[in-house]
C-alpha cells in the first residue's frame, strides 16, 4: 500500500468518525429519540421537523442495535445506551403481537397500526438485543436474541404462518442473506450451534440458488430449486442487496480466519453488483436492474437511494481488506466521494435519502418508515473501523 493510500484511509476513518459523532447521532438524538413513549420516530422533514408520530417496527430495532453499537466506541455518550435499551423495552412492551408475530407499524404510544408477512422486524430486534448485550454484557439479552433468532426460524419454517408473497412457489434474496448478518451479530454473544448451521444454509442456498453466473448476478427472486422466473419480478436485479450479500458474506469468511471459499464467493458478488449497478455516467449505486436488459418494471429504478451507497462503500473496504486489489480502492474511493458530494446535507444536517439518477435531491425528508438511523450510521461504524486497520 502506498503512503497516498494509506493518507486516503486514514482520513476517511477521520471523516467518518467525525461525521457519525458530530452529525448523525447527534441529529437522530435531538429529532428521533422519544424520551416519553420510548423509542425512536423516523419521520422526519429535512430540519428534523417529526411529520408523523407512526413508529417503524423495523427502526426500534435499528434503533437499539446502532445506539448499542456506538456506545461500545472509547468516547460513547453515556445516553447512547439508554437510548438502545427504551428502543428494546418499546419493541418488548408494543411491538409483538400474541402469535409471537411482531407488527410493522404502531402508533408513538405502542398501539398496532400494520402488520406485514415479512421478519425483518424480528431480525432487527434480535440484532438490537445481541448489541445490547455486548455493550453491557448483559447475558440476558444474548438469551433473548438467540430466542427471537429461533423464532424466525419457527416462523419461516411453519407452513402458512407467514402467508406467500406470490401465488408462484419460489424463494427471495431478502431473508436469505439477511440471516446471515443476523446470525453473525448474535454469535457475537452467544454459541449457539443454530446460528452456523442457519448461515450456513444461507450461504448455500446463495449459492446454489441465487447466484445466477448465465446473468452474472444474484436474482432477488427465484424458484424453490433455483429456477429463473423470466417475468419482470423474476428477472429483478437489486444491486444495493447484492454488494451488501457480498459484504455480509466477506464478515462471515473473516469470522472463519479469511476462509477462500467464501472470499471468492463475496467478492464476486460484489463484482457482479458494481458491473450491474454503479453508473458510470452520473456516478452512484443505481436502483433496478433487469437480467436481460429490459426496461425495469419499478418506478423508482434509475434513481440513487441512500443505502445501495452506503453499503458499496462497506463492502468495497471489505473486499480490499480481504484481497488487497487495488481495484477495490478504487472503488471505495469512488462510493465515498459520491454519497459525500451528493447525500451529506451540510445545511441541516444528516444525509439526504433519495437522488434522481442525475444526483440532484429528489425529495428531502431525512426519514421516513424504512430511512432512519441505521444504514448511514452502521456504514460510517463499520467503514472507520476497516480504514483504520487498512491505514495501519
Amino acid at each position: 500500500m502506498t503512503t497516498e493510500q494509506r493518507t486516503f484511509l486514514s482520513s476517511c476513518a477521520e471523516q467518518y468518525n467525525t461525521d457519525l459523532k458530530g452529525n448523525i447521532l447527534p441529529f437522530w438524538m435531538k429529532f428521533g429519540y422519544d424520551r416519553q413513549h420510548g423509542g425512536v420516530y423516523t419521520c422526519v422533514d429535512r430540519d428534523g421537523t417529526l411529520m408523523d408520530t407512526t413508529k417503524s417496527v423495523w427502526f426500534q430495532g435499528r434503533f437499539g442495535y446502532i445506539m448499542a453499537k456506538a456506545a461500545q466506541l472509547p468516547d460513547a455518550d453515556p445516553e447512547w445506551i439508554e437510548a438502545s435499551r427504551s428502543a428494546i423495552d418499546f419493541i418488548e412492551k408494543y411491538c409483538i403481537d400474541t402469535d409471537g408475530h411482531m407488527f410493522f407499524t404502531v402508533t408513538e404510544d405502542g398501539k398496532p397500526v400494520q402488520k406485514r408477512r415479512y421478519v425483518f422486524s424480528e431480525c432487527f430486534a434480535a440484532m438490537a438485543m445481541a448489541g445490547y448485550a455486548a455493550a453491557t454484557g448483559n447475558g440476558e439479552y444474548a438469551d433473548k436474541a438467540v430466542r427471537m433468532f429461533k423464532n424466525i426460524l419457527r416462523m419461516l419454517s411453519t407452513p402458512g404462518f407467514l402467508p406467500p408473497k406470490t401465488y408462484i412457489p419460489g424463494r427471495g434474496h431478502s431473508i436469505t442473506m439477511m440471516l446471515i448478518n443476523v446470525a453473525r451479530i448474535v454469535s457475537g454473544v452467544s454459541s449457539d450451534p443454530v446460528l452456523k448451521e442457519r448461515t450456513d444454509q444461507s450461504i448455500m442456498e446463495l449459492s446454489e440458488y441465487f447466484m445466477h453466473p448465465e446473468f452474472k448476478t444474484i436474482l432477488e427472486s427465484v424458484g424453490p430449486e433455483g429456477e429463473f422466473i423470466d417475468t419482470c419480478a423474476g428477472r429483478t436485479i437489486n444491486p444495493g442487496h447484492c454488494i451488501e450479500t457480498g459484504w455480509f458474506i466477506l464478515d462471515e469468511a473473516r469470522s472463519r480466519g479469511w476462509d477462500k471459499a467464501l472470499v471468492e464467493m463475496g467478492t464476486t458478488i460484489i463484482d457482479w453488483a458494481w458491473a450491474w449497478g454503479w453508473d458510470e455516467k452520473y456516478g452512484g449505486m443505481i436502483n433496478f436492474r433487469d437480467c436481460r436488459n429490459f426496461p425495469p418494471q419499478d418506478y423508482s429504478q434509475d434513481m440513487k437511494f441512500w443505502w445501495p451507497q452506503c453499503e458499496t462503500v462497506i463492502a468495497s473496504l471489505y473486499a480490499y481488506r480481504a484481497t488487497g486489489d487495488d481495484k477495490y480502492l478504487d472503488m471505495h474511493r469512488k462510493a465515498h466521494e459520491y454519497a459525500y458530494t451528493h447525500l451529506r446535507d451540510n445545511e441541516y444536517g444528516e444525509w439526504f435519502g433519495y437522488l434522481h439518477r442525475d444526483g440532484t435531491v429528489a425529495q428531502p425528508a431525512k426519514g421516513n418508515l424504512f430511512k432512519g438511523p441505521f444504514h448511514i450510521p452502521r456504514m460510517m461504524l463499520i467503514a472507520s473501523e476497516l480504514c483504520r486497520e487498512l491505514s495501519e
